[in-house]
């Protein structure tokens, strides 16, 4: 598999277009494809490390992922199913690990906390069915968390403590599920969410430049992240995810202190956590080293429809709870005629062909907008990633859409 030297013209055309103007567009992009074979199709950085910096934007530079780190946690914990450490469906063995689950609250639209009815398993965890919302994306979770608030990004595991909003297995709500699922993978090994990473994940793939605690090299080449006003105008802000940035990485007990989410935790090279893409691309086999991480049963099972019972869970919006993070989104990924819509563990499955991916993709999304996706089928896929507030930021989104358009124009030429 290979794009021709025109279809990679094309997609450099489009990526350096959209950073021309790093004020009102984007001050840097990076976007890399991976095709089956583990090779790199494409890999392009465009603009600068940051408005005000000087700096062009290269391929060694390291964003923080943000949500995009919920993939890689449901490979751990898929690794530790398959050895019948964590169980899929066995609520009281998951509330044995988390016994804080165990008299957690249900908020009722109307403010009152009730008792929940059921045990919460890690299917629903994987799956976003648990009832854990995001502060960011909930009004009414956002408001029951007030006078202090909640910041799910703090590094602190104290603000994993928060209601459902919903019984568990009784609706679909984006939040800190897949954070829990990594409580519940540190309890049951023994190890931090990142140590497990790092040992049975990026090392056997040879990837040295993904961490929860960023390296003092890879903080060196952090990007800068920015915030675009009503205008439409971009500054450069603050990272959200601090801790992991202040704590001495070579300290053992300062790093053990940071939460280590893993709904959004990670900071990463782009071409590293395509790697990893490449994975699942394979059954889940390295196509480069031969390492296995997962069985191929077991990429099968991510990749099935888990959520049939909700089939427009996607069509029921976004909240910019916190606008200074979030967009408010009226539908995750709209398709013309709204087919059905299906959940993997940890990813959004694709129900549209629009830019040339096939059914059954598996794609999501990180907050200061990154956007990846992995079609088995045709045996690509990539990554954008910006360091752009709020999310579901137009212009990422077309960028986004143009160059997988365009990856997929330059598959069927070579066909």
């Amino acid at each position: 598999m290979a794009l021709n030297p025109q279809t990679v013209d094309s997609i450099r055309h489009i990526v350096d277009d959209a950073c021309a103007n790093g004020q009102n567009g984007l001050p840097g992009a990076t976007v890399v494809v991976v095709g089956r074979d583990g090779k790199e199709l494409f890999a392009h950085s465009a603009g600068t490390r940051g408005l005000g910096s000087g700096e062009p934007l290269t391929l060694e530079h390291v964003f923080w992922i943000a949500s995009c780190t919920k993939m890689i946690t449901g490979i751990a914990c898929m690794q530790l199913v398959e050895r019948g450490v964590l169980k899929l469906d066995d609520g009281e063995h998951l509330e044995g690990l988390c016994p804080e689950l165990k008299n957690i609250k249900v908020l009722e639209p109307g403010g009152n906390l009730r008792n929940k009815n059921k045990p919460i398993t890690l299917r629903m965890l994987l799956t976003h069915t648990a009832g854990f919302g995001y502060t960011i994306f909930s009004d009414r979770l956002r408001k029951w968390s007030f006078p202090a608030g909640i910041d799910e990004f703090s590094g602190r595991f104290h603000d994993m403590l928060m209601p459902l909003l919903f019984q568990p297995g009784e609706g679909w709500e984006y939040g800190i599920n897949i954070d829990w699922a990594g409580i519940a993978l540190e309890r049951a090994c023994g190890s931090s969410l990142n140590d497990y990473i790092q040992k049975n994940i990026l090392e056997p793939l040879g990837l040295a430049n993904m961490s929860m605690i960023p390296t003092p090299e890879m903080r060196s080449n952090l990007v800068y992240m920015h915030a675009r006003d009503d205008k439409g105008n971009l500054t450069p802000r603050e990272h959200l995810l601090r801790l992991p940035l202040t704590v001495d990485a070579g300290c053992k007990s300062a790093a053990a202190a940071v939460f280590n989410s893993g709904g959004a935790g990670m900071f990463a090279k782009p071409q590293e956590y395509c790697r990893l893409l490449t994975v699942l691309l394979n059954d889940g086999a390295c196509p480069l080293y031969g390492t296995r991480l997962l069985l191929k049963e077991t990429v099968d099972e991510m990749f099935r429809n888990q959520i049939p019972d909700f089939p427009n869970y996607g069509r029921q919006g976004i909240q910019a709870a916190r606008p200074d993070q979030t967009n408010p989104v009226a539908e995750l990924y709209p398709v013309a005629g709204n087919p059905p819509q299906g959940w993997g563990l940890t990813f959004m499955l694709s129900n549209s062909d629009a830019t040339g991916r096939s059914a059954g993709t598996g794609h999501w999304a990180g907050l200061p907008n990154l956007w990846w996706w992995c079609d088995r089928e045709k045996g690509v896929a990539g990554m954008v990633c910006t360091q752009v507030l709020p999310f579901a930021d137009a212009q990422v989104l077309n960028l986004w859409v143009k160059v997988e358009s365009e990856v997929y124009k330059g598959l069927e030429r070579n066909a």
